[in-house]
Protein backbone atom coordinates (compact mmCIF):
# COMPACT_ATOMS: atom_id res chain seq x y z
CA UNK A 1 0.00 0.00 0.00
CA UNK A 2 2.62 2.85 1.06
CA UNK A 3 4.24 2.02 -2.74
CA UNK A 4 1.55 2.22 -4.19
CA UNK A 5 1.26 5.74 -2.56
CA UNK A 6 4.43 6.41 -3.33
CA UNK A 7 3.90 5.37 -6.99
CA UNK A 8 0.91 7.42 -6.84
CA UNK A 9 3.07 11.16 -5.81
CA UNK A 10 5.48 10.32 -8.55
CA UNK A 11 2.50 10.39 -11.13
CA UNK A 12 1.75 13.75 -9.88
CA UNK A 13 5.41 15.11 -9.63
CA UNK A 14 5.60 13.86 -13.35
CA UNK A 15 2.77 16.68 -14.14
CA UNK A 16 3.69 19.17 -12.17
CA UNK A 17 7.22 18.90 -13.67
CA UNK A 18 5.96 18.50 -17.26
CA UNK A 19 3.93 21.98 -16.41
CA UNK A 20 7.25 23.01 -15.21
CA UNK A 21 9.42 22.90 -18.36
CA UNK A 22 10.14 26.82 -18.82
CA UNK A 23 9.81 26.65 -22.70
CA UNK A 24 8.73 31.02 -22.80
CA UNK A 25 12.29 31.56 -20.81
CA UNK A 26 14.23 28.79 -23.21
CA UNK A 27 13.26 30.75 -26.05
CA UNK A 28 14.27 33.87 -24.45
CA UNK A 29 17.96 32.24 -23.43
CA UNK A 30 18.12 30.83 -26.81
CA UNK A 31 17.07 33.30 -29.57
CA UNK A 32 17.79 36.19 -27.50
CA UNK A 33 20.05 35.20 -24.80
CA UNK A 34 17.50 37.43 -22.19
CA UNK A 35 15.70 36.48 -19.31
CA UNK A 36 11.91 36.91 -20.48
CA UNK A 37 10.72 37.59 -17.18
CA UNK A 38 12.63 41.15 -17.62
CA UNK A 39 11.33 42.39 -20.23
CA UNK A 40 7.27 43.09 -21.18
CA UNK A 41 4.75 41.88 -18.67
CA UNK A 42 7.79 39.71 -17.09
CA UNK A 43 5.42 36.31 -17.93
CA UNK A 44 7.04 33.55 -19.38
CA UNK A 45 3.86 32.81 -21.11
CA UNK A 46 3.24 33.10 -24.96
CA UNK A 47 1.17 36.19 -25.26
CA UNK A 48 4.94 38.03 -23.72
CA UNK A 49 6.95 35.94 -25.91
CA UNK A 50 4.83 37.28 -28.51
CA UNK A 51 5.51 40.80 -27.72
CA UNK A 52 9.39 40.33 -27.08
CA UNK A 53 10.53 37.74 -29.41
CA UNK A 54 8.06 37.87 -32.18
CA UNK A 55 5.12 35.36 -33.68
CA UNK A 56 7.32 32.28 -34.78
CA UNK A 57 8.71 31.70 -31.27
CA UNK A 58 5.52 32.35 -30.03
CA UNK A 59 3.39 30.28 -31.80
CA UNK A 60 6.25 27.42 -30.78
CA UNK A 61 6.02 28.40 -27.38
CA UNK A 62 1.72 28.32 -27.81
CA UNK A 63 1.82 24.66 -28.55
CA UNK A 64 4.55 23.22 -26.55
CA UNK A 65 2.35 24.89 -23.43
CA UNK A 66 -0.88 22.96 -24.91
CA UNK A 67 1.37 20.02 -25.62
CA UNK A 68 2.43 20.06 -22.04
CA UNK A 69 -1.38 19.58 -20.49
CA UNK A 70 -1.99 16.99 -23.11
CA UNK A 71 0.67 15.15 -22.46
CA UNK A 72 -0.08 15.50 -18.36
CA UNK A 73 -3.18 14.39 -18.82
CA UNK A 74 -3.01 11.27 -21.51
CA UNK A 75 0.45 10.09 -18.87
CA UNK A 76 -2.58 10.10 -15.88
CA UNK A 77 -5.17 8.04 -18.23
CA UNK A 78 -2.01 5.45 -18.65
CA UNK A 79 -0.43 5.60 -15.47
CA UNK A 80 -2.63 5.34 -13.13
CA UNK A 81 -3.99 2.01 -14.17
CA UNK A 82 -0.97 0.69 -15.24
CA UNK A 83 -0.36 1.12 -11.59
CA UNK A 84 -4.06 -0.77 -10.67
CA UNK A 85 -5.77 1.97 -9.41
CA UNK A 86 -9.33 1.52 -9.81
CA UNK A 87 -11.43 3.82 -12.52
CA UNK A 88 -13.22 6.14 -9.44
CA UNK A 89 -9.58 6.76 -8.19
CA UNK A 90 -7.93 6.95 -11.74
CA UNK A 91 -10.27 9.86 -12.28
CA UNK A 92 -9.25 11.61 -9.42
CA UNK A 93 -5.75 11.18 -10.00
CA UNK A 94 -6.51 12.63 -13.45
CA UNK A 95 -7.68 15.66 -11.61
CA UNK A 96 -4.86 15.90 -9.49
CA UNK A 97 -2.15 15.48 -12.48
CA UNK A 98 -4.61 18.39 -14.26
CA UNK A 99 -3.87 21.07 -11.20
CA UNK A 100 -0.34 19.82 -10.91
CA UNK A 101 0.76 20.91 -14.93
CA UNK A 102 -1.25 24.04 -14.05
CA UNK A 103 0.75 24.30 -10.96
CA UNK A 104 4.08 24.00 -12.41
CA UNK A 105 3.37 26.36 -15.57
CA UNK A 106 2.94 29.05 -13.08
CA UNK A 107 5.21 28.11 -10.44
CA UNK A 108 8.43 26.53 -11.85
CA UNK A 109 10.91 25.14 -9.78
CA UNK A 110 13.51 25.73 -12.41
CA UNK A 111 12.37 29.56 -12.20
CA UNK A 112 12.48 29.90 -8.60
CA UNK A 113 8.58 29.04 -8.61
CA UNK A 114 7.51 31.93 -11.19
CA UNK A 115 5.88 31.30 -14.67
CA UNK A 116 3.42 32.15 -17.19
CA UNK A 117 -0.29 32.06 -16.04
CA UNK A 118 -1.51 28.77 -17.09
CA UNK A 119 -3.96 29.62 -20.08
CA UNK A 120 -2.49 27.51 -22.93
CA UNK A 121 -1.56 24.51 -20.48
CA UNK A 122 -5.28 24.78 -19.40
CA UNK A 123 -6.55 24.56 -22.95
CA UNK A 124 -4.27 21.30 -23.27
CA UNK A 125 -5.73 19.72 -20.39
CA UNK A 126 -9.35 20.68 -21.64
CA UNK A 127 -8.75 19.00 -24.56
CA UNK A 128 -7.28 15.76 -22.55
CA UNK A 129 -10.13 15.99 -20.68
CA UNK A 130 -13.06 16.63 -22.78
CA UNK A 131 -12.27 17.87 -26.52
CA UNK A 132 -16.05 19.54 -26.43
CA UNK A 133 -14.99 22.00 -23.48
CA UNK A 134 -11.69 22.58 -24.78
CA UNK A 135 -12.86 23.44 -28.67
CA UNK A 136 -15.74 25.67 -26.94
CA UNK A 137 -12.97 27.37 -24.49
CA UNK A 138 -10.96 27.64 -27.40
CA UNK A 139 -13.94 29.16 -29.78
CA UNK A 140 -14.61 31.94 -27.16
CA UNK A 141 -10.90 32.79 -26.38
CA UNK A 142 -10.45 33.42 -30.16
CA UNK A 143 -13.73 35.03 -30.90
CA UNK A 144 -12.89 37.78 -27.85
CA UNK A 145 -9.69 38.20 -29.22
CA UNK A 146 -11.04 38.62 -32.51
CA UNK A 147 -13.34 41.49 -31.24
CA UNK A 148 -11.10 42.98 -28.18
CA UNK A 149 -7.45 41.89 -28.95
CA UNK A 150 -6.62 41.81 -25.80
CA UNK A 151 -5.62 38.19 -24.36
CA UNK A 152 -5.97 38.66 -21.20
CA UNK A 153 -9.57 39.02 -21.66
CA UNK A 154 -9.69 36.35 -24.13
CA UNK A 155 -8.34 34.11 -21.06
CA UNK A 156 -10.11 34.83 -18.47
CA UNK A 157 -13.85 34.14 -20.68
CA UNK A 158 -12.35 31.14 -22.00
CA UNK A 159 -11.90 29.60 -18.24
CA UNK A 160 -15.40 31.19 -17.10
CA UNK A 161 -16.82 28.42 -20.81
CA UNK A 162 -14.72 25.59 -20.06
CA UNK A 163 -16.64 25.77 -16.47
CA UNK A 164 -19.72 26.38 -17.60
CA UNK A 165 -19.42 23.63 -20.10
CA UNK A 166 -18.29 20.98 -18.20
CA UNK A 167 -20.99 21.34 -15.62
CA UNK A 168 -23.55 21.20 -18.90
CA UNK A 169 -22.33 18.44 -20.75
CA UNK A 170 -21.77 14.97 -18.95
CA UNK A 171 -18.66 14.53 -16.95
CA UNK A 172 -17.10 12.79 -14.19
CA UNK A 173 -17.24 15.04 -10.78
CA UNK A 174 -13.12 14.89 -10.51
CA UNK A 175 -13.03 16.28 -14.33
CA UNK A 176 -15.72 19.00 -13.01
CA UNK A 177 -13.80 19.93 -9.77
CA UNK A 178 -10.57 19.96 -12.10
CA UNK A 179 -11.84 22.35 -14.82
CA UNK A 180 -13.56 24.54 -12.20
CA UNK A 181 -10.47 24.51 -10.08
CA UNK A 182 -8.51 25.11 -12.49
CA UNK A 183 -10.59 28.03 -14.36
CA UNK A 184 -10.49 29.91 -11.05
CA UNK A 185 -6.54 29.45 -10.74
CA UNK A 186 -6.10 30.89 -14.42
CA UNK A 187 -8.80 33.80 -13.65
CA UNK A 188 -6.60 34.67 -10.23
CA UNK A 189 -3.58 34.12 -11.89
CA UNK A 190 -4.51 37.31 -13.93
CA UNK A 191 -5.40 39.48 -11.21
CA UNK A 192 -3.12 41.92 -12.41
CA UNK A 193 -4.58 42.23 -15.50
CA UNK A 194 -8.27 42.40 -14.30
CA UNK A 195 -6.76 45.81 -12.23
CA UNK A 196 -5.63 47.30 -15.39
CA UNK A 197 -8.40 45.99 -17.97
CA UNK A 198 -10.00 48.27 -14.96
CA UNK A 199 -7.64 51.11 -15.52
CA UNK A 200 -8.30 50.87 -18.84
CA UNK A 201 -4.61 49.81 -19.61
CA UNK A 202 -4.34 46.31 -20.35
CA UNK A 203 -2.35 46.40 -23.68
CA UNK A 204 -3.71 45.08 -26.92
CA UNK A 205 -2.31 42.40 -29.09
CA UNK A 206 0.60 43.57 -31.02
CA UNK A 207 1.38 46.31 -28.83
CA UNK A 208 4.16 46.38 -26.24
CA UNK A 209 2.75 46.00 -22.23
Amino acid sequence: MMNLWIASAAGVAVAYLLGATPTGYLAGKILRGIDIREHGSRSTGATNVLRTLGKGPALVVLLVDVLKGVAAILFARWFYPWLGVPADGVAWAVCLCGLAVLLGHSRSLWLGFTGGKSAATGLGVLLALSWPVGLGAASVFLLVLAVVRIVSLASMLAAVTAALLVCLLPAPLPYRLLVIAGGLYVIVLHRANVARLLAGTEPKIGRRA
